[in-house]
């Protein structure tokens, strides 16, 4: 009976857990010669954890630099050869981010309206 017990008590902590996890979402950026596109629609994100894929389509070496959009805190930054694809993940807050290439140089774009969960 006690193995049972604890069985169920594993079993609801897990349930549990799964409810509580935070899902990752993913926004999938390319980036040319000069400008990026992205595959999702960057409207309407909410706050949380985003794991953020940049390919490189430049033809050339590009760097991928993201910022919080109003503390300018660096949330990250990190070169992409030519056909190079990486990923980061980071936390959005209400604040937005900012995202650009420091090698290519690009203009800022600003994902500044994250809506409250």
């Amino acid at each position: 009976m006690k193995s049972y017990a604890v069985a169920l008590f594993t079993a609801a902590l897990m349930l549990s857990g799964a409810v509580f996890a935070e899902e990752v979402k993913t926004i999938h950026l390319e980036e040319y010669n000069g400008y990026f596109s992205a595959k999702e629609t960057l409207a309407g994100l909410k706050p949380g954890k985003y794991r953020i894929e940049v390919s490189n389509k430049a033809g050339k070496l590009v760097g991928f630099q993201i910022q919080n959009a109003k503390t300018h805190e660096q949330l990250d930054m990190f070169p992409l050869e030519v056909g190079e694809t990486k990923t980061t993940e980071v936390t959005v807050t209400e604040d937005g981010f900012r995202y650009r290439c420091p090698i290519n140089p690009t203009a800022w774009y600003d994902v500044d309206s994250i809506q409250a969960k």
